[in-house]
């Protein structure tokens, strides 16, 4: 009940956070600024190369301005338990705006799909989601045998500080506070082998990793 209610909280505070952050901000300056940045993460990650319509991908926990942006090519879905409320509040996302991307709403532990992936991307959003185990169990479901999942995380640098972040709101945008290590054992307990694991930024709470991971053939 409580992880559920932190969960709750978070959503509401990620709305709010949204729409704090673009208020004054151009929505046709934000969407081209945008782009550029997710250029940029996949040319660091060496994936430049996957935007073609012989790529199946999914953008899960995709926000509103998700990396879906810059696959124009590709078959994409996106998936994201606010995503009406984003359309609806945020005039920086249209749907319209992506006719090759098939928006849904849901949350990622209970995304179901008739297609499995190529690649699955969940980037900001592992932190956020309300069950933790199932939605790693579920990255692992989504993706085809030997697909790629790339996963972007948050992860404490300070024991004492996730312990104190476990149990009181410190950080109310995301329910789960874990280390990096932790975060790496979850994923290999369900199946995934990491190729890459990259500290895209530094702090002194958190540092922001990206990983590249992917699935062992069953």
């Amino acid at each position: 009940m409580f992880r559920k209610f932190r969960w709750v909280i978070a959503q509401a505070t990620e709305l709010w956070w949204w729409k704090s952050y673009l208020k004054n901000k151009n929505p046709n300056s934000y969407k081209d600024w945008k782009i550029a940045y997710w250029k940029k993460l996949l040319e660091h990650l060496n994936l430049s190369n996957i935007n073609t319509s012989n790529h199946s991908i999914l953008d899960i926990g995709c926000g509103p301005a998700g990396i879906f942006m810059v696959f124009n090519q590709a078959v994409v879905t996106a998936v994201d338990p606010l995503i009406l409320k984003y359309e609806e509040k945020l005039p920086h996302f249209r749907r319209t705006d992506y006719p090759n991307v098939t928006f849904e709403e849901g949350k990622l532990e209970n995304y179901c799909s008739k297609l499995k992936f190529d690649y699955v991307f969940c980037i900001n959003a592992i932190n956020h989601v309300q069950n933790l185990p199932k939605s790693i169990k579920n990255l692992s479901l989504l993706l085809v045998d030997n697909g790629q999942l790339i996963i972007s995380i948050d992860a404490h640098n300070n024991n004492w500080l996730k312990k104190l972040f476990q149990i009181i709101p410190g950080d109310i945008l995301h329910p789960h506070q874990y280390n990096l290590k932790e975060y790496i054992q979850f994923l290999k307990e369900n199946g995934f082998f990491i190729h890459k694991t990259i500290a895209y930024k530094t702090g002194y709470i958190f540092n922001y990793y990206v990983l590249v991971a992917s699935k062992k053939s069953s």
